[in-house]
């Protein structure tokens, strides 16, 4: 039986991680900036949305090209993901279906299509983690 990370008091979305659900988490996330597994663990942990934007960011990063990085490393809401960080389609629906997998939530096509800005991607999925 796999050991379980023991949470911090009750928070909603908290839950206990198996050892195996941890290294599937840092598999998942191996690719991504310094931090971003870390941030993953402890919403996971505590389901505390302060540790969203490090996550959100750093499941981004892992995908734009590198001259656009520094941009992303501000993380102004009004960073736009196409004109700003040159995110085509193809690489918004990558970074989606990792964001589904690490934060257990789910996006329509349709609600893809509305998000056009960093800070437009953070409301939203504080917004979908809150509904979970």
């Amino acid at each position: 039986m796999d050991a379980l990370v023991s949470p911090k008091p009750s928070v909603a979305g908290a839950s206990p991680m198996t050892a195996e659900e941890i290294a599937q988490l840092q598999d998942t996330l191996k690719r991504c900036p310094p931090g971003t597994f870390e941030a993953a663990c402890e919403f996971r942990r505590t389901g505390s949305t302060e540790y969203l934007t490090p996550v959100i960011v750093g499941v981004i990063e892992r995908y734009v090209e590198r001259e656009f990085r520094p941009k992303l490393r501000m993380a102004r809401d009004d960073l736009r993901l196409v004109d700003d960080l040159g995110i085509d389609s193809l690489t918004m629906m990558e970074i989606v279906l990792l964001a589904e997998d690490v934060l257990r939530i789910s996006v329509t096509n349709e609600e893809l299509t509305q998000l056009r800005t960093l800070g437009e991607i953070r409301t939203f999925i504080t917004a979908k983690v809150a509904q979970a």
